[in-house]
C-alpha cells in the first residue's frame, strides 16, 4: 500500500515555483550593475546554509499546519491556505536551490557540499533561468496535472466514471469486454497529455543542463549516492536477481488466466492482455487472488473476526501496533499523538481518508491520519504507518537537511518491514490467535503477498527507465508509446490488449506521469523491505523460516533498527543499510528466501507449461 508521509522534506518539492524564478529574474534585470565582485568562500557557504535551514524550519512548520487542517477540515477556505503555504514553500525552495548553485566551484567540507547538493536536488523538474520559459514549464505542469486529475470516462448514454469508479470495478469484475471498454476508457485522457509533456521535457532538461547535470534523468539518479549510471546497472541488477521468481509467478498467473477467458484471448506463449489482472495499470494482481488461489489456502484464522471477537476499537488497534515498537525498545509516543492524531471519520465534515503519518514540527508532534476500519488488512497498515512515525522521531536531531530517510525508499521500506512481522506467530502472542497453524497453511498468505508485492517490482522498475530514456533523448517523441510498451513487455510480460499508436500516450494514464512524481522509490522498498526483514530477524535470533519470524520482543533488533534511522540521510544510504545488514549493498536474495516454499509450489504447477513470452 502506497502511503503518504507528510513531512515537508527538502526532497519533497516540485517545479510550481517556476513563476517564482520569473519574478526573481525579472528583478534582477532592473537592478543596476556594478563592477565590484566579492569573492565568495567556504565560510559564505556555512553562512547560508544556516540560515536557508533557519528560513525552512519556519516555513515547514507552517505549511504542516496548514497541510493537516486541510487534510482534516476540507473546505474552500482551507484548500486556499494549503495553496498559499504550498506555493510560498515552493517559491522559497526554488530560490533557495537556485542560490545554492553559486557555490558550485567552492571547495568544502563533506558535509556542507552534501547540504547544499540535498537542497539543489530538491527540485524534480528544474526550471531554466529564462523568464519567459520558467513560466511556460509551470504552466504546462499545471495542464498535465489538471488533465489527469479532472479526468473522466464519458460513455454516451451513461453515466461518466471517475478513475475511483473505473479501479473498483476492475477490481471485481472479471467480464472481459468489461474491463477492455474501462482500460481503454481511462486512457483517453492522457491523449492530450502528449504534446505538453514533449514540451516539459525539453523546458526541464534545459533547466538541468543549468544545474550541471546532463538530463533531469541523469539529476533524478543522482540523488542516490551513487553515479547515475551505475545507480541504473545496480537497479537491473537486483531485478535480475528477483526475475526468476517473478517469472514463475508470471506463467502460473498467465495459465490460469487461461482457463478463465480462454487461451485464445490469452495466449499462453505471449504476454499477459494488460485489463485482466484486477489492476487499472497491471502493477499489482492481488484483486484476482481468488483465480490462483491453492487448493486448501485458508489459514485457518481470519484477523478481522480476531479483532472483532477481542473487541479492539480503533485506538487499541493503534495502541497494539505502538506496543510492537515499545517492545523493541522504542519510547512511547508522545500522548498528544493520541490527542491530535485522527482515527476514524468523522460524520460531520470531508476529510482525506488516505492513510499518511505526519510529522508536524520535525521533532516529537508525530500524528497519523486514517479513517480505521476495524480489518486484519487496516491492522498492518497502522503498523506500516508507525514505522514511518518512528523513523521521524529517530533522526528528529538531525539538521533539516537530513530528516529524512536515507534515500526515499527506505522510509516506505521501514513501514513495510514492521508490517511483514505481523505474523500467525506474532499474532499468537499479543493474544489475539490461540493457535499457530502448521507451515501447509503458509502457502495461501505467500500468493496472495506476492500478487501484490512481486508482481509489482518490474512494473516499479520500469516508470522511470521509461523516463529516463525520454530525458536522455534515447527515447524519441514520436516513439514515446512504442518505448512504453516495449518496456512494459521486457520487464512485466504485459501487453497492451489492443492496437496502441503514436497518437495514444499511454504513461499519461498513470499519476506519477504527469504528476511528475519520480517511482524508483518504490521499487527500492519492494526490495530493502525483505533485506531489512531477513537482518533484523537474525539479530533477533529467529530460528523460523523468515516468513514466519516476527521481531516483537526483541530489543537487539530494535536497537540495531534505531542506530540506522537515527542516521536520517547525513550518510549515504549504502553506510545506513549496512548498520542493519552489514554490507552496503542492495541484495535481493532475502526475497527468494521469503517467498522460498511459493517458488517450490509454482514450478511444480507450471510442470508441462510454456513459460516467457
Amino acid at each position: 500500500m502506497k502511503t503518504k508521509i507528510f513531512k515537508p522534506s527538502i526532497t519533497a518539492i516540485m517545479v510550481a515555483g517556476a513563476l517564482m524564478l520569473t519574478a526573481c529574474n525579472n528583478d534582477d534585470a532592473q537592478k543596476p550593475t556594478t563592477n565590484i565582485v566579492k569573492k565568495i568562500t567556504a565560510a559564505d557557504a556555512k553562512q547560508f546554509l544556516a540560515s536557508t535551514e533557519k528560513e525552512l524550519v519556519a516555513l515547514y512548520l507552517e505549511a504542516s499546519r496548514a497541510e493537516w487542517i486541510y487534510a482534516n477540515f476540507i473546505t474552500e477556505d482551507t484548500s486556499q491556505l494549503s495553496a498559499e503555504v504550498n506555493r510560498k514553500m515552493t517559491e522559497t525552495v526554488v530560490r533557495l536551490a537556485n542560490e545554492a548553485t553559486k557555490f558550485n566551484k567552492i571547495t568544502l567540507d563533506a558535509d556542507s557540499r552534501r547540504k547544499l547538493d540535498k537542497l539543489k536536488l530538491a527540485l524534480t523538474l528544474p526550471a531554466p533561468q529564462d523568464a519567459e520559459k520558467t513560466a511556460q514549464l509551470s504552466q504546462l505542469v499545471a495542464q498535465l496535472g489538471g488533465l489527469y486529475g479532472k479526468g473522466k470516462y464519458c460513455k454516451e448514454g451513461a453515466e461518466c466514471l471517475s478513475l475511483g469508479d473505473m479501479t473498483a470495478k476492475m477490481a471485481t469484475s472479471r467480464d472481459y469486454d468489461e474491463l477492455l471498454d474501462l482500460w481503454q476508457g481511462w486512457r483517453q485522457v492522457s491523449k492530450p497529455m502528449r504534446p505538453l509533456y514533449e514540451k516539459q521535457v525539453a523546458l526541464t532538461n534545459e533547466g538541468a543542463k543549468e544545474f550541471g547535470y546532463a538530463d533531469t534523468g541523469a539529476m533524478w539518479r543522482s540523488k542516490y549516492d551513487m553515479p547515475a549510471d551505475d545507480f541504473a546497472k545496480e537497479l537491473d541488477r537486483v531485478w535480475g536477481q528477483v526475475k526468476p521468481l517473478y517469472d514463475s509467478l508470471h506463467c502460473h498467473v498467465r495459465a490460469k488466466l487461461g482457463d478463465k477467458y480462454g487461451e485464445e484471448k490469452v495466449p499462453q506463449n505471449q504476454a499477459i492482455p494488460a485489463h485482466l489482472l484486477g489492476n487499472m495499470w497491471a502493477q499489482s494482481w492481488g484483486n484476482i487472488y481468488e483465480l490462483v488461489a491453492p487448493e486448501n489456502a485458508d489459514p485457518g484464522y481470519d484477523v478481522t473476526e480476531l479483532l472483532a471477537k477481542h473487541d479492539y476499537d480503533e485506538v487499541q488497534m493503534v495502541r497494539g501496533a505502538e506496543k510492537f515498537f515499545t517492545s523493541m525498545g522504542f519510547d512511547a509516543l508522545p500522548e498528544t499523538f493520541y490527542e491530535r492524531s485522527l482515527f476514524t471519520k468523522p460524520k460531520d465534515r470531508d476529510v482525506q481518508c488516505h492513510a499518511s503519518a505526519w510529522d508536524i514540527d520535525s521533532k516529537d508532534d508525530l500524528r497519523i491520519k486514517m479513517c480505521i476500519q476495524r480489518t486484519g488488512e487496516e491492522f498492518s497498515v497502522i503498523h506500516h504507518e508507525l514505522g514511518h512515525n518512528f523513523y521521524q522521531r529517530a533522526y528528529k536531531n538531525q539538521p533539516l537537511y537530513y530528516q529524512e530517510s536515507a534515500n526515499d525508499g527506505f522510509h516506505e521500506a521501514i513501514g513495510d518491514t514492521i508490517a511483514l512481522s505481523v505474523t500467525p506467530g506474532y499474532l499468537k502472542e499479543i493474544g489475539l490467535l490461540d493457535k499457530v497453524p502448521d507451515e501447509s497453511k503458509d502457502l495461501g498468505l505467500l500468493m496472495k503477498m506476492a500478487m501484490d508485492k512481486i508482481a509489482f517490482i518490474p512494473f516499479g522498475l520500469m516508470v522511470d527507465q521509461w523516463r529516463w530514456q525520454v530525458f536522455s533523448g534515447e527515447v524519441a517523441p514520436e516513439n514515446y508509446n512504442k518505448a512504453w510498451w516495449d518496456l512494459r513487455e521486457k520487464y512485466q510480460g504485459v501487453r497492451a490488449p489492443i492496437e496502441r499508436t503514436e497518437n495514444d500516450f499511454d504513461p499519461g494514464a498513470k499519476y506519477h506521469v504527469p504528476g511528475n512524481t519520480p517511482y524508483t522509490r518504490y521499487f527500492l522498498a519492494h526490495i530493502l523491505q525483505f533485506q531489512f526483514h531477513k537482518s533484523l530477524c537474525e539479530i533477533a535470533g529467529n530460528k523460523e523460516a523468515i516468513h514466519r519470524c516476527s521481531v516483537y520482543n526483541s530489543k537487539e533488533a530494535g536497537k540495531r533498527l534505531n542506530e540506522m534511522l537515527e542516521l536520517g540521510s547525513s550518510k549515504t544510504w549504502q553506510e545506513a543499510l549496512a548498520v542493519v545488514t552489514g554490507k552496503p549493498q542492495m541484495d535481493a536474495t532475502a526475497i527468494l528466501e521469503y517467498f522460498a516454499p511459493l517458488k517450490k509450489y509454482l514450478d511444480e504447477q507450471n510442470k508441462g507449461r510454456q513459460c516467457g513470452w
